[in-house]
């Protein structure tokens, strides 16, 4: 379809409105001679595609019967090919005259593209060799009332295939075989912690105090409470009032929301596994982490090497781990074991990074390392021990009361997960809610709200604790070789068409 809304077709303009003015005649003289296809109610399908091709030397010369979207068609007068795409893939027909019957041949003839059709007929393989179904029966089950893509170009442009991802998977079926990884993905991550005695949970997504993360929420309205309540930004500080509450493993699969920008690394809404560990500690989570991917590597890519956008990455276990003071030195060569802020600045400006003068250590370590590390992690690397500021729910590093035991994973240059020995001491976490509340009160809409509730749990004593978030997303954008988040979310967000 170009801009004007026209379709090409044989090298002459169709207007698309004629085509579904055409389309619907044709409808209306079916349900006058009572054969309406959408008063069809089941079809009794034998075999898929696939299973025909698969097993063609047990099915040969033996009747089945196939259902799916007629995507081509060759008419030649008394006979006819045309091919079915089903949830499987495609398979050949051929359609005759005299094996169907004058009056469904007729029928068949003026189907149109894109309508639903069931074939049955007996397995054979053409002169040229391809598997094909020779039809006894054709029946239409559903009637296509808007024309497909035209069929040599496919469905190209970007925009609208994340916006009518139907017409995306009719046009490309190749993108199925994402979301089929994706599930088998999201199924192995499952496996993995069940079978080391976590509980899945499910927890609230509607919540009265936004908490977890820095993040900016979606606010919504209770009717009958007359409350605003927040989209979750993320599950932490309910799934740690669990392990307050005895479960000692717990872990949730799901969607948050937040309110902030669009890349092809960020969705409003997205899919998060988060879990809470209890007599754990940030090593057992980079441990997890490994032992996460590999299961998934080693059930659904049979390898522990991938290629990400061009990129070599090799997830054997033993990923890298440097601690951020490490991270920043080794890229960027700036060592932050130096404690004179003033020297700091001096450093990081010549450096090209924008300060504003008002920047604490820690929030000067993390500035570096966000600038100028993070494009610079292509294998996996576990990045540790982050500063405070930017830490409000992690415990203390002991040795040094500026950093946290907190770790991210990075591959790709993309930030794949994030993780903390929990902070499980209450007076402290008030503490940082307050220095959280002054941060909101200043502008700052990513700050953390002071959880009351929260923090009455951990009064009654929370049991050292490890948690770990993966942005399952990102983690099937990597394993499927996948450039934009987009393309692995079936449906996602996207600004209305006037």
């Amino acid at each position: 379809m170009d801009n004007k809304g026209k379709q090409v077709n044989q090298n002459q303009e169709i207007d698309i409105n004629e085509i579904m003015k055409i389309r619907r005649d044709k409808l209306k003289e079916l349900v006058e001679a009572g054969k309406n296809p959408f008063e069809k109610v089941r079809y009794d399908k034998t075999h898929s595609s696939a299973q025909i091709k698969q097993s063609f030397e047990e099915l040969e010369g033996k009747e089945v019967s196939i259902a799916g979207r007629m995507v081509t068609r060759r008419v030649m007068g008394k006979a006819s090919f045309c091919n079915i795409l089903d949830g499987e893939g495609t398979i050949q027909s051929y359609v005759k005259r005299d094996d169907i019957g004058e009056e469904d041949y007729a029928l068949f003839k003026k189907y149109d593209i894109g309508d639903i059709i069931g074939i049955k007929g007996f397995v054979f393989k053409t002169q040229t060799g391809e598997i094909s179904i020779h039809a006894s029966s054709v029946e239409l089950l559903s009637k296509s009332l808007n024309p497909l893509p035209e069929k040599y170009h496919g469905l190209k442009d970007q925009d609208l295939r994340f916006r009518y991802r139907y017409l995306d998977l009719i046009a490309n079926p190749e993108v199925k075989n994402t979301f089929a990884i994706r599930s088998k993905i999201i199924k192995e991550v499952r496996n993995y912690l069940e079978e080391r005695n976590f509980v899945e949970v499910e927890t609230p997504i509607l919540n009265t105090v936004a908490g977890g993360a820095a993040a900016k929420p979606f606010v919504t309205h209770h009717n009958t409470l007359d409350i605003d309540m927040f989209m979750r930004i993320a599950p932490e500080l309910y799934l740690k009032r669990l392990i307050v509450g005895g479960f000692e493993r717990v872990f949730e699969i799901g969607r948050n929301f937040r309110n902030e920008g669009m890349s092809v690394k960020h969705n409003p809404e997205f899919s998060m596994m988060e879990l809470y560990m209890a007599y754990a500690d940030y090593h057992d989570m980079m441990d997890l982490t490994e032992g996460i991917y590999s299961a998934i590597c080693e059930k659904v890519l049979k390898t522990y090497k991938i290629n990400y956008q061009g990129l070599e990455i090799d997830l054997t276990p033993k990923w890298e781990r440097l601690t951020m003071i490490e991270a920043v030195n080794k890229y960027v060569g700036i060592d932050f074991a130096e404690s004179d802020v003033t020297k700091l600045y001096d450093a990081v400006k010549s450096r090209g990074i924008e300060v504003k003068g008002k920047e604490t250590w820690g929030e000067l370590l993390y500035l570096v390392f966000d600038e100028k590390v993070e494009e610079k992690l292509i294998q996996p690397t576990f990045i540790t021990e982050y500063p405070i500021e930017v830490s409000p729910l992690a415990k203390k590093k002991a040795s040094d009361n500026r950093l946290t035991e907190r770790f991210e994973v990075f591959i790709a240059k993309m930030e794949m997960g994030n993780a903390y020995s929990e902070l499980n001491d209450p007076i402290d976490q008030k503490e940082r809610f307050m220095g959280q509340a002054k941060l909101r009160e200043s502008g700052d809409e990513e700050a953390q709200m002071t959880d009351n509730d929260f923090i009455n749990a951990l009064e009654y004593g929370m049991p050292p604790t490890g948690g770990l978030g993966l942005g399952l997303d990102r983690m099937i954008m990597l394993l499927t070789d996948s450039s934009s988040i987009r393309d692995v979310i079936l449906f996602p967000t996207m600004k209305p068409k006037q």
